[in-house]
């Protein structure tokens, strides 16, 4: 068995997971067996043919007393599957943090450059470790700011804005008769946003003002990679930040400029 086979089939203890989220480990297995009203994940994937330790592995641990209590050995698939199961905050931070265990799983599971004798296959091997280490960093920081945002510092300003739509960068430039490139580097020179890995983050100062709204998706490179990209959106609180933050550069919206008078030069 090769070394990415092995990381795909490292688990994690329903256990462990239980502790993730902060919830007694029966509120796991109800998830996962089901009661005697609602059936549970583990017999619908029966009942559908789904093979099951792909997804969840009967095991059994040990308490402080020495009894031994039923758990499972959750996959990464499992892992996914479990964490749609939990909605809110729950779910958002058992993401955080499972994503994170396999990830460190991972790095353990590849050869480090520095075993490899080849010094061509030596130096391929660390420009990869670098790729996937600015990537795994990059999905760690997408992560934190979507938790930060989760439940952001209400105000009565924020009260009054709850009821309005987002809008992306893109919407808000050309309210200033710009790109949303140019003000992307606007933001960055302001030392609101920062790019990492072709993707603009927030610096912490800012996760939880309510500016933004994002979302990862999942993507496949062209080249067939997986990867997960961030779609954010800018709340109305957000863009009365960014329009204050332009005012003091004396930019203004294009409706709140002066028409030039006939002739004027631009």
């Amino acid at each position: 068995m090769n070394q990415l086979q092995d990381f795909n089939r490292s688990t994690i203890s329903s256990v462990e997971i239980a502790g993730m989220m902060n919830i007694s480990h029966w509120e796991v297995l109800r998830k996962l067996d089901g009661t005697e009203k609602v059936k549970g994940i583990i017999q619908t994937f029966t009942d559908n043919k789904i093979v099951v330790s792909d997804y969840f592995i009967e095991s059994s641990y040990k308490d402080a007393s020495g009894k031994v209590n039923k758990c499972y050995e959750l996959t990464k698939m499992g892992c996914e599957f479990l964490a749609n199961k939990f909605t809110g905050e729950k779910g958002i931070l058992f993401t955080a943090m499972y994503v994170k265990r396999f990830n460190e799983m991972e790095r353990n599971a590849n050869q480090p450059s520095y075993a490899i004798e080849d010094p061509i296959f030596r130096a391929q091997r660390w420009i990869e470790e670098q790729k996937e280490k600015k990537a795994l960093e990059t999905k760690s920081l997408m992560l934190e700011q979507r938790v930060a945002e989760y439940e952001p510092k209400i105000s009565y300003l924020d009260r009054i804005l709850q009821s309005k739509g987002t809008v992306t960068i893109t919407q808000i430039a050309k309210d200033y008769g710009m790109s949303g490139q140019a003000l992307n580097l606007i933001l960055h020179e302001e030392k609101v946003q920062y790019k990492q890995n072709k993707q603009w983050l927030l610096y912490r100062q800012h996760h939880d003002k309510g500016y933004t709204k994002s979302e990862t998706i999942d993507i496949r490179r062209s080249n067939g990679d997986p990867d997960v990209t961030m779609n954010t959106r800018w709340t109305q609180k957000g863009r009365l930040f960014i329009h204050e933050l332009l005012q003091r550069r004396g930019i203004v919206p294009l409706m709140d400029r002066e028409p030039r008078k006939k002739g004027e030069s631009a």
